[in-house]
């Protein structure tokens, strides 16, 4: 990545004081969000059936069997039946993400070090979906509305043009959950659907002085939130006494994966002062 960088910086670019990785500057970037898993039945919804605060117990029919003997898909709902053909559910919503930062780097040697803030935001989604004997489905969707981020970097930059780098650092960020069934007969009630949560980014990049205080680079980030506070409350609704939240005495229901992981492939525009 480095080698195809440095092959922008031609000498239509030179610059007699390229700034040296020296000092503060401001950028924008824009790439792809991408999620892990894309429909393959990983994850799954778990249910709090004495709503005790563990999601650990098993929602039974009037007969004692799972309710929820179907299974689960790692994406949204196409129908309210069997998933077990995989092609009932949609995939994870990649999409694009773009961000704006501020930073300041100082050069020792070869070396730089530096720190940023940063402001992102995204499309993508995340969903996962459970489908009941009923049948009906019940689909889990979150995403990230927009992430607050400081992060340290430190890089090598043999010449004065070119630079590889490492970087990581907390997030703070608002993660929107949405929740879809096709359940009309109970009532579903969503808590702390739209939470600030804390997490982290790690990863790497490179990029080249262009000339006039221009940088253009490529950077990766690994991205993970701890998303455990969102769930929804079942309640009887106009279900009979058969029903399965109804024998329960109501449920919580909640996406199994507490974290929120995603990986950041970016282009990244800077100009330094």
């Amino acid at each position: 990545m480095a080698i195809a960088l440095a092959g922008l910086a031609t000498p239509a670019f030179a610059d007699e004081n390229p700034g040296d990785y020296n000092g503060p500057y401001i950028g924008v970037s824009g790439g792809l969000q991408t999620h892990d898993n894309h429909g393959n039945g990983s994850d799954t919804v778990v249910f709090d059936t004495n709503r005790d605060g563990k999601f650990d117990n098993a929602v039974l029919t009037s007969t004692g069997g799972n309710a929820f003997a179907p299974g689960f898909c790692n994406g949204g709902a196409t129908a309210a039946t069997d998933p077990s053909t995989g092609t009932l559910c949609t995939r994870d919503h990649d999409a694009a993400e773009y961000a704006v930062r501020l930073g300041y780097d100082a050069r020792y040697g070869n070396i730089v070090m530096g720190v940023l803030v940063e402001g992102s935001k995204s499309n993508a989604t995340d969903s996962t979906t459970a489908f009941s004997t009923t049948p009906a489905s019940y689909s889990f969707t979150r995403g990230l509305d927009y992430a607050i981020s400081a992060r340290a970097r430190i890089g090598f930059a043999p010449g004065h043009r070119g630079l590889m780098y490492i970087t990581g650092g907390p997030s703070y960020a608002r993660i929107n959950h949405t929740f879809a069934t096709t359940n009309t007969a109970n009532s579903f009630t969503a808590v702390n659907p739209d939470k600030m949560v804390w997490g982290w980014q790690a990863g790497g990049g490179a990029e080249v002085v262009l000339g006039g205080g221009l940088t253009l680079g490529m950077e990766y980030l690994y991205n993970r939130y701890r998303d455990n506070k969102y769930y929804v409350q079942i309640g009887n609704g106009t279900a009979g006494p058969t029903n399965p939240f109804v024998l329960a005495g109501g449920v919580n229901a909640a996406p199994q994966d507490q974290r929120y992981d995603f990986h950041s492939f970016r282009a990244v525009l800077g100009f330094r002062f």
